[in-house]
């Protein structure tokens, strides 16, 4: 079994244990960060967000999750910010896709 198919406090540990190894694994960080997430441990989640985005600005998809994330959690100013940051990282890749989802989730901040 591996640990995406293993209940959710059994991924949530190992992505805990690995995470607080040290690991550069952005899918381990952002995997983390959406556990996070699902338990409504908004806090949690975003220092992972953070931690992610310090150790790869590049990784596009964190930046919806965690505007997403903050919108949730009512904190519409620091979502904006994620969101618009995550625009303009997608733009640079020339990610147009992301770009646009990240634009959407913009448009729904209004």
């Amino acid at each position: 079994m591996t640990a995406a198919d293993s209940p959710p406090n059994k991924r949530l540990a190992f992505l805990e244990k690995v995470t607080r190894e040290g690991s550069d694994d952005p899918l381990a960080w952002y995997g983390l960060a959406m556990e996070y997430r699902k338990l409504q441990r908004w806090d949690d989640s975003l220092q992972c967000f953070t931690t992610l985005r310090s150790k790869k600005p590049d990784y596009v998809a964190m930046y919806l999750m965690c505007g997403q994330m903050l919108d949730e959690a009512s904190r519409k100013v620091d979502a904006r910010e994620w969101l618009e940051s995550g625009l303009a990282t997608a733009k640079a890749k020339g990610d147009s896709h992301a770009a646009s989802e990240i634009e959407s989730a913009l448009s729904l901040l209004e």
